[in-house]
């Protein structure tokens, strides 16, 4: 049994017992989660596709860690106009571990 969930503007592909690491969440290490917005569900050989979400589907999912990924430097210039920016940002992130699949 597997679903295809959005969180964060992404897609992931999951099964019960995953542990995925997603955009930041709302919520404190050791909080259950609920998920909404399914995609898609397929138990067995039976495919639910959803038009655009799996009506009554759901994920719940603890929180296991959150933090922030490494620096990532952006770098603005313009050529020969002394015009230099140099910036780093750090995404936060969440870290789940998927409990259970609701359908």
């Amino acid at each position: 049994m597997y679903a295809i969930i959005e969180s964060g503007g992404k897609q992931y592909k999951i099964s019960e017992g995953d542990i995925i690491k997603v955009e930041a969440m709302k919520g404190n290490v050791g909080d259950i989660v609920e998920i909404d917005k399914v995609l898609l569900l397929k138990k067995d050989e039976e495919v639910k596709v959803g038009s655009p979400v799996v009506s009554q589907a759901k994920i719940v999912g603890e929180i296991v860690e959150k933090g922030k990924d490494k620096k990532i430097v952006v770098f603005k210039y313009k050529r020969r106009k002394n015009y230099r920016k140099k910036r780093g940002h750090r995404q936060q992130y969440t870290i789940l571990k998927i409990n259970e699949i609701v359908c």
